[in-house]
């Protein structure tokens, strides 16, 4: 820190910290994080070695390659929903879909854990919907100062319809009213 901006470190920490929770808020981000994460235990099983003592366990399976191959798809999957949000329903089914591959390919997706982060990254990523920006209330509209006109809707209607007194039973169920 210099003399010359003693609280500029503290300033930008905060600014690039609300910048990214803003980037996060727009996009399936967790979604991305969980399919992102399921990829690399996918991967990694199958070439690992494990020293238990002076013995050398390795857990490669003959479908090396499709491992290899599934993980690496599940990576790109999950920065897919980071950067190209308008194809998180697709890329949420593949990464449902791949889960479910690995479990016969890959020594049952990555030992369950590659298999359960795809899945939950998966459903959410199809879950994930854009939020909406928020409307300007009435009473808002009052305080601004348009005088206190009533709203109108825009078939000339003051009130919305009452629905209270009707029932499947007697027929009256609101469809194809006249009025």
């Amino acid at each position: 820190m210099s003399a010359e901006n003693p609280a500029a470190a503290r300033g930008q920490f905060t600014r690039r910290r609300l910048q990214f929770r803003d980037w996060r808020g727009t996009r399936p981000f967790w979604a991305g994080l969980f399919v992102l994460l399921a990829g690399f235990p996918i991967m990694y099983f199958p070439y690992a070695h494990l020293q238990v003592g002076h013995l050398t366990v390795a857990m490669a399976t003959t479908a090396g390659s499709g491992s290899l191959i599934i993980g690496v798809l599940l990576v790109v999957l999950g920065f897919s929903l980071w950067f190209q949000q308008h194809i998180r329903t697709f890329a949420g089914v593949a990464a449902i879909l791949l889960a479910l591959v690995s479990l016969p390919v890959s020594n049952f997706g990555g030992f369950i854990m590659g298999f359960l982060f795809a899945l939950v990254g998966g459903a959410m990523a199809v879950s994930w919907a854009p939020g909406v920006p928020p409307v300007e209330q009435p009473a808002q509209a009052e305080a601004a100062g348009d005088g206190g006109a009533p709203q109108v809707a825009p078939d000339g209607v003051n009130e919305p319809q009452d629905l209270t007194k009707t029932t499947p039973v007697n027929g009256t169920n609101g469809r194809h009213s006249a009025g």
